[in-house]
């Protein structure tokens, strides 16, 4: 597996899909940048999903949140495209995604976005 930024997210079997529960990720050095300014935006991501047949391997999610880093982005942009990669990738029972962002221009912004299967 590769230690550079990257897009592909990779999964293994749920271990125990006749089960719901829920699996919790936090993600506190997310950083992209501001499309209209170029500065930094710097967050925290916080993941929580019911895992159907697959979940998502630890490492390409580190290195999938990575490759936002030098990427032009809008916090609400973001924020969803991470949770529309995510269901693409594992196909959820549920998901939910937020983006929690350090203060800009005075005003701390938090995004979040859900995903529940049919």
């Amino acid at each position: 597996m590769s230690t550079k930024p990257s897009k592909e997210l990779d999964t293994f079997e749920n271990p125990n899909p006749e089960k719901d529960y829920t699996i919790e990720f936090e993600c506190p050095e997310f950083t992209c940048v501001c499309p209209k300014t170029g500065q930094p935006d710097f967050a925290t991501i916080y993941i929580s999903y019911t895992a159907d047949k697959l979940c998502v391997e630890l490492k390409s999610l580190k290195l999938y949140l990575w490759s936002y880093r030098n990427e032009g982005a809008f916090h609400e942009a973001v924020t969803n495209k991470i949770l529309d990669d995510l269901v693409e990738a594992i196909k959820p029972r549920y998901m939910e995604v937020c983006g929690e962002f350090l203060v800009r221009g005075g005003i701390h912004t938090t995004v979040t976005c859900e995903y529940e299967k049919e």
